[in-house]
């Protein structure tokens, strides 16, 4: 049949709202990264089509541990519960093993992700969301789920081809793979999170250092019962050391837990000079076996994979209105389990930007500061995560290389009651402390520091001076460009709440105590759609620990901004009492930050009028909006065409 003998399309899931654009932002990946973009850009309100060349979300584990950063970001977009509730819980995830086998000889342990005695009030005292364990299959359902049912497009067997972009917005070019139909998407901006293989980032010319696939890991997904090995110290994540584990880069084979205790990833290191390794169902079983230390374990093979260790970042991620993060931008191993975090504190930082100027609450200039941010984070995870696997040599130093069996004998000397003996084994706790570095790096994960035109700096702070181990501990702070500091509040119905849920939502927040009238006053006068204002010991956000007072670092009368990805734009430490300056002082801030005039940034009619600022669900969406239902039944079908007058809505009430 010819196009044009068929009928007009019975749904339309870009209705022209006469922008020029079919959306308002096309997303290309729907990992981490891209999911995190689409569930923020559709609960922001902006239109968004994301897509992935693939019928599905990720097919095999990969990512799996979820720091207390990227929760954060779960909780504020409202899907930390859900993610939880697919995920390891935390008490479940630490006691991490250097073993012969999971059956053998405990050589040391390790209590991991802040589960640790030593660690733990440190990690409860930082954020009000502890660590998680979710396999990235069982991640981004939750994040474009929750994205479509806010409005966004989710397009599945859709491959990017290629885009063009001018002054005004970016022409996308598409395939659908079933049919091999290619189409155009006219949008204001392209988001490339297509993983470390991204086509977009060659396209735009983003500017790489570091090298690709320096060493090899094999990858065996399976199905066994090992909770009488685990169940009493549990973990997911367990390194073993025996003669046949195949050492590879890191030295030890790796047993990591899927779905406690019954499916696995057993993982072992390769030469790649010599190819990649058999994997055959006989060697895979012999490995597994060898591994858990059971020669008789009933062992279900899923699949096979390989994958390469990369240490490579780009040195800006932004081309025009074309942006990448996210694998695209940053590629190294998975230790210390910072990837698709880093990927998703990636799209919140850049959805809220793109929100904002789409929305015409901020100029242009406001992107350009996604790339001077986020940066430096994708630079120092790369070079954190290849370090921790170097940082394993000390835990191999007590093999015995010139003996057949290097661990066994290795053993025997590290047990000796002789000098020797001792000073093998303070070498060894030596080297189990550096792993901390690895597995209990709070400060990693949540001291990032901004420095760009969307951060004001305090003229009066001086350099931070940091009192502990910048990669292992937090230094909570309300310095301009660090994360805002957790502190439990209580709120109306007596419950406690975070600073943290106070904030963002994808508004400005004004923070400031009960003796910031004038910053509240000010505020009220501006009466912007974007900000809101926080008065900590006001009935909601009372203070009764004095937690926020411990912390806060300014005056009661002083005052914070905070931007909605939870991060200090700009504070006032001292007091002010007068309305008329306090006026002053939050105009230029928001000028500055959100790069508009004060004029500009003070005029709560400056968004644009589209579907972006709309206040109802978009059609498209799978959200809930009202409908108008005839009001006819099957037998009286004739008369629906005379119902029109006679209607009720979805929520109930005539019109």
């Amino acid at each position: 049949m010819e196009t044009s003998a068929l009928p007009a399309p019975a749904f339309v899931p870009f209705p022209d709202d006469g922008s020029g654009y079919d959306t308002d932002v096309v997303i290309v990946g729907l990992g981490p990264a891209g999911g995190t973009a689409a569930l923020a850009l559709a609960t922001y309100g902006i239109r968004v089509h994301a897509v992935s060349m693939f019928p599905w979300v990720a097919n095999s584990p990969r990512a799996h541990i979820t720091n207390q950063r990227a929760a954060e970001v779960l909780r504020d977009l409202g899907v930390e519960e859900e993610a939880r509730r697919y995920a390891t819980p935390w008490d479940q995830m630490g006691d991490t093993l250097f073993t012969t086998s999971l059956a053998g000889e405990e050589i040391v342990r390790l209590q991991t992700w802040g589960t640790g005695d030593l660690r733990y009030g440190d990690y409860l005292t930082g954020s009000p969301c502890t660590m998680l364990d979710i396999p990235q299959p069982l991640m981004e359902p939750v994040l474009v789920k929750n994205a479509a049912e806010r409005g966004a497009v989710i397009g599945f067997h859709t491959e990017y081809l290629d885009h063009v972009q001018d002054e005004n917005g970016v022409t996308v070019r598409l395939r659908d793979v079933r049919s091999g139909n290619v189409f155009e998407q006219r949008a204001r901006y392209l988001l490339g999170f297509d993983g470390a293989r991204s086509k977009i980032a060659d396209e735009i010319g983003l500017p790489f250092e570091g090298e690709l696939a320096r060493a090899g890991t094999a990858y065996i997904l399976f199905n066994a019962d090992l909770s009488k090995y685990v169940a009493h110290r549990p973990s997911i994540l367990h390194w073993i050391v025996n003669s046949k584990a195949g050492f590879g880069e890191i030295g030890m084979g790796l047993l990591r837990a899927i779905k406690p205790w019954n499916q696995w990833i057993a993982g072992w290191g390769f030469n790649m000079a010599d190819g990649q390794p058999d994997v055959s169902d006989e060697v895979a079983l012999e490995q597994i076996r060898t591994l858990v230390g059971d020669p008789d374990l009933e062992v279900e093979i899923v699949s096979r994979s390989f994958w390469y260790v990369n240490q490579q970042h780009a040195n800006h991620y932004q081309s025009g209105r074309v942006f990448c993060g996210g694998d695209a931008v940053h590629r190294h191993p998975p230790s210390s389990g910072l990837g698709s975090n880093t990927s998703i504190q990636d799209a919140f930082n850049l959805a809220w930007k793109v929100a904002f100027v789409v929305k015409g609450y901020a100029g242009d200039g406001l992107l350009e500061s996604y790339s001077p941010e986020r940066v430096p984070v994708g630079k120092q995870i790369v070079a954190r995560a290849n370090q921790s696997r170097k940082d394993y040599a000390g835990l191999r130093e007590w093999f015995d290389y010139d003996s057949d069996d290097p661990v066994k004998a290795g053993l025997s000397k590290l047990k000796d009651p002789s000098p020797e003996g001792v000073a093998r084994r303070e070498r060894l706790y030596e080297a189990l402390e550096l792993k901390n570095t690895e597995f209990n790096a709070q400060g990693v994960e949540l001291n990032q520091r901004y420095e760009s035109d969307a951060v004001v700096p305090d003229p009066d702070a001086g350099d931070e001076e940091w009192a502990r181990n910048r990669e292992l501990y937090l230094q909570a702070t309300t310095r301009p460009g660090a994360k805002l500091p957790h502190a439990w509040l209580v709120g109306a119905d007596g419950t406690r709440i975070s600073t943290l849920d106070v904030t963002g939502k994808g508004m400005m927040t004004l923070l400031t105590g009960i003796g910031g009238q004038a910053w509240k006053q000010a505020a009220a006068k501006l009466d912007l759609p974007y900000l809101r204002t926080v008065v900590v010991g006001e009935p909601g956000t009372i203070d009764p620990y004095g937690y926020w007072r411990q912390v806060r670092e300014t005056h009661e009368a002083g005052a914070i901004l905070v931007r909605p990805d939870g991060y200090i734009a700009w504070r006032h430490s001292a007091p002010v009492w007068d309305d008329a300056e306090a006026l002053q002082h939050l105009e230029a801030a928001l000028a500055s930050v959100l790069d508009r005039s004060a004029e500009q940034s003070t005029d709560g009619e400056t968004a644009i009028a589209s579907d972006s600022g709309r206040s109802t669900p978009p059609q498209y969406s799978t959200a809930a909006v009202p409908i108008a239902v005839p009001q006819a039944t099957p037998e009286d079908a004739s008369a629906v065409a005379g119902t029109q007058s006679n209607v009720i809505t979805a929520e109930g009430g005539n019109n």
